[in-house]
This record gives C-alpha cells, structure tokens and sequence, in this order.
C-alpha cells in the first residue's frame, strides 16, 4: 500500500511538473504584448536635440502557429538652437501576421509580414509659418526568433528586413519618395521583450 501511495504521488508531482513546464512556449489562444519607448538627447553648442518615442503592440494567436497584431507609435523630435524650436510629431498605426515555427517550446523561429500607415507633421518654429504634414505608408518582411525564459516572459528578435514605404508631403504638386530596402546586418540586431498571457 505504501508503495502504490509513493508511487501516486511520483506521478502526480511528475504531470504537475509537466503542465508547468508546457506552459512556456505560445498555443493557440495566446495574447502577448510588446514594444519600444525611448528618449534620446543630444546637445552640440547651443543645439539642442531631443527623442522620444513610444510603440507599443499587441498580438493574439488565432491558430497554434499564426499570430495576428496591432500597433500603434509617436514619435515627437525636437531642435532647438536657443532662438527657434523645430518640431517633428509622428504617429504610426500597423498590423502585423506572424507565422511561428516550434511555437509551444521554449525556442522558436517566425516570419513577420506587416503593413503600417504614419502621418506627421512639421513646425519650423519660425513665428507666422505654417506647419507641414506628410502621409506614409511602408510593408516590411522581416524573419525573427523567439526564446521563452519563464512561462511568461520571452525575449525576442528580427533580424534583417525586406521592406518598401512611401512618403508624401500634404502640399498640392507634392510627389511622393518612395523607397524600397533590403538588408541583414548582424550589427542592428535588437532585442525585445515580449509578456504573454
């Protein structure tokens, strides 16, 4: 009777140990969070240069290997030289597909395909002129890994990006800029927290 008791007990400590351990990783239904916030200043003589900027995002998984997302960014950019004070204000909105490869263990590669529009404005801080504004839109491919170091927190990365935007000034007769880039540079890769629940 003792032994059948140990032996219950081994196997009840060994499933509970498992479900713990198969939490880590994404399933379908799983919500995660994420993005960027920074500030930036720089000061060169009497120029002043600040940054700040905030993007959050979110993402649910609708199967176990496609996530889909949202997100939202400002950007506000400011010079000033003591006599006048530029300032750039940009606000992006995007979605996102993701296809992730070994999403419910701990480490796992993806795939992002996502599209973004951005409008921002301009104003030279000169007394009496107007402000600028421009419209954008990019898409941009980009491979990523994912690696999970508690059931709820993963550090993630994209490595290079095959993208396309175009810009256009709000002014009538403006034409638009429009760019196209591909790149994998080993030196710009940046890691990202990622919180699931």
């Amino acid at each position: 009777m003792k032994k059948l008791l140990v032996v219950s007990a081994v196997a009840l400590f060994a499933s509970m140990s498992a479900q713990e351990t198969s939490n880590e990783g994404f399933a379908k239904g799983s919500t995660f969070v994420t993005g960027a916030v920074g500030f930036n200043s720089v000061k060169t003589g009497n120029v002043k240069e600040n940054n700040f900027t905030i993007s959050p995002s979110v993402g649910y998984f609708v199967t176990s290997n496609i996530a889909l997302g949202a997100r939202i960014g400002y950007n506000n950019l400011t010079k000033d030289n003591g006599t006048r004070k530029a300032t750039v204000d940009t606000f992006t909105a995007g979605v996102f597909g993701r296809y992730y490869w070994m999403p419910a263990s701990k480490f796992s590669v993806f795939a992002e395909l996502g599209a973004d529009y951005a409008n921002s404005s301009y104003d030279s801080g000169v007394a009496g002129s107007q402000k600028s504004k421009a419209n954008g839109f990019g898409v941009e491919f980009a491979p990523g890994i994912s690696y999970f170091l508690s059931n709820n927190f993963a550090l993630e990365s994209k490595v290079g990006v095959l993208g396309y935007n175009s810009v256009k000034p709000d002014a009538t007769g403006a034409e638009s800029t429009d760019s196209f880039n591909f790149g994998l540079n080993l030196n710009d890769i940046k890691l990202g927290l990622v919180y699931k629940f």
